[in-house]
């Protein structure tokens, strides 16, 4: 029998399409993603970007305060994340990323939807029902391919770092990839800042960062910046934004109590090295989509990003094929955002269904 609706993906828009396809008595299925290595390097653990996160202060409806107690009779013992440090005085700004998505989690389990700790490793979306094979297929036959009537796709998209691991060391500890979701931290409150990168959203990270950093340096390889003309000069007319023209980050430079506290930069011309003084470095490398699965089985945009085709829904070229989060936007990258199209995907779904007769 085939699964009415399977969800791939396990960030806000996963959990929020789960919620509403459960509550419409769907009976969905959600494969989270697998617990590997490959995964954990890649940045594609089961609960999405948002459970590498910590602090959290822009997800409505968590305003500052003491959020333990309600985590203790929401979660389950077993999944209660942080709560080892439960009698230890924080300063908490009311949830972090492993609490709000171990939360919605457990929000879609509560409706009725059954959850497989497995990668879809391929898809074939040109013969329906749709086919889906889950990791542990791959080279055995323990579970058989998965039939569906619809499928959402909500699996995201990764923030590209460079590699280092001075990078690795300090994030969430003053390394970033989201000036919209991190720069209002106290930690980086009229601090001087770094960030890396060229284009169009680089300018953007560096001009938002500028409302609270005392000073915004922007660190490029090239002596001239990739982003459209009217995006430089907003970064070049900017006091605030100092730039670092044939430079790259060497080394992120911090210690286990204050976190980072500067970047050692490399001339990209010569030998000579530099070191400024900062509070926080912000990726703004780009992201990478997480469709390497699909294969061609929809269409995507020149950047990996599954295209929608029907203004304000979440189709995708595949009748019965849609896509929520991050996966399809470029451009907000917002945990809320991927939870409002999380909505959006399993009402386009359910409705799908029902004119086709499926209830």
């Amino acid at each position: 029998m085939p699964e009415k609706v399977v969800i791939i993906g396990s960030g806000p828009a996963g959990w929020t399409a789960a919620i509403y396809a459960a509550r419409a008595n769907l009976q969905p299925l959600v494969f989270e993603g697998a617990i590997t290595e490959e995964n954990q390097i890649k940045g594609t653990l089961p609960l999405g970007q948002l459970n590498l996160t910590t602090e959290v202060e822009n997800y409505p409806g968590f305003p500052e305060g003491d959020s333990r107690e309600y985590l203790r009779t929401a979660l389950p013992p077993a999944v209660q994340p942080y709560l080892a440090q439960a009698n230890k005085p924080q300063p908490s700004p009311g949830i972090n990323g492993p609490e709000l998505m171990a939360l919605m989690r457990q929000q879609a389990i509560n409706f009725g939807t059954r959850v497989i700790t497995e990668d879809i490793l391929r898809v074939d979306l040109q013969r329906y029902p749709f086919i889906l094979v889950p990791s542990d297929t791959a080279d055995q036959a323990e579970r058989p391919p998965v039939e569906a009537l619809t499928v959402i796709i909500a699996t995201g998209a990764r923030a590209n770092y460079l590699g280092l691991p001075s990078e690795d060391q300090f994030k969430n500890r003053g390394v970033s990839a989201c000036a919209v979701c991190d720069g209002a931290l106290p930690r980086f409150r009229n601090k001087p800042l770094v960030v890396v990168g060229g284009g169009d959203s680089a300018v953007e990270e560096a001009t938002y960062l500028t409302k609270f950093a005392s000073q915004v340096y922007m660190v490029h390889r090239r002596d001239e910046l990739r982003a459209s003309k009217i995006m430089q000069g907003r970064a070049l007319a900017n006091p605030k934004i100092t730039m670092k023209w044939n430079r790259a980050l060497q080394e992120v430079l911090g210690n286990e109590s204050d976190g980072v506290t500067g970047a050692r930069l490399a001339s990209t011309v010569d030998k000579e090295t530099e070191e400024v003084a900062s509070s926080g470095v912000f990726l703004a490398i780009g992201h990478t989509p997480n469709t390497d699965f699909l294969r061609g089985q929809v269409e995507l945009d020149k950047a990996g990003y599954i295209r929608w085709t029907v203004p304000q829904r979440t189709y995708t070229s595949v009748e019965g094929v849609f896509a929520a989060g991050d996966v399809a936007d470029s451009y907000y990258r917002q945990a809320v955002t991927a939870a409002g199209t999380g909505c959006m995907a399993a009402l386009d779904a359910e409705r799908w269904l029902a004119a086709r007769g499926e209830h």
